[in-house]
């Protein structure tokens, strides 16, 4: 397999960190009225335009963003993987959710009710600066989502929408293996801002480069150092 120096940073929100080494009187205060459950795949956290009640802390599985237009069309514009926080940029600012989040998979998901996290928060210096921290280095991720739809076409879209599932996909003991994603065609469509058809299409056209492999709904990466240079990284 081949190995790449990726700018992931770029791309990927930090708040996978925001809960590590909390003092104790921090993490007994986030844990005291936690819920945690069992999602299915396909499953809502949250809806655009609801008011939010807590925050969501994935402990495993994968969940989409996604926003809808008029006509019920979902553009997704980030996977969470597990680690990271869900729904506090809506509650910290008091306002509805201005997006909506779906599991991807089976996930397991901890609820922490608002006034705990708003107490903790208020309480703890370490935790709101690295909640500050993280919403602004969000922000310049967010900048470079919408530079991607400027100036890059669906062809090196694809190619860098592989790249950052490949990083959310791979496995600690995996090193040096391909990565294999289960995202669905339509959900990948959706990532990458296409139609399914454009996507099946583009997906052949790799697979005939050898750039990837498929076994049903699963895409192996195979060549992603080719694929960066096609989505113009270097």
């Amino acid at each position: 397999m081949q190995s790449i120096d990726f700018p992931f940073d770029k791309y990927s929100f930090n708040s996978d960190s925001i809960f590590d080494d909390l003092p104790t009187e921090d993490t007994v205060l986030l844990g005291r009225n936690m819920v945690t459950h069992n999602y299915k795949k396909g499953e809502i956290l949250f809806r655009e335009g609801s008011y939010p009640t807590g925050i969501y802390y994935i402990k495993k599985g994968k969940v989409k963003k996604y926003k809808s237009d008029k006509d019920g069309r979902e553009q997704i514009f980030y996977v969470c993987k597990s680690g990271e926080l869900l729904g506090y940029h809506a509650l910290l600012s008091e306002e509805n959710y201005t997006d909506s989040s779906c599991t991807l998979e089976e996930a397991t998901i901890s609820f922490i009710p608002k006034d705990d996290f708003l107490q903790a928060v208020r309480s703890s210096a370490l935790l709101s600066n690295r909640l500050l921290k993280c919403m602004s280095h969000e922000f310049g991720v967010l900048v470079n989502g919408i530079t991607i739809f400027a100036q890059k076409t669906v062809r090196e879209r694809l190619a860098l929408s592989l790249l950052i599932l490949r990083n959310k996909y791979k496995k600690e003991d995996q090193e040096g293996k391909p990565v294999e994603l289960t995202l669905s065609r339509e959900d990948l469509a959706k990532m990458v801002g296409t139609a399914r058809e454009t996507l099946t299409r583009l997906l052949h056209d790799f697979k005939e480069e050898d750039l990837i492999e498929t076994q049903g709904r699963k895409i192996i990466l195979k060549k992603p150092l080719v694929l960066s240079k096609i989505a113009d990284l270097y």
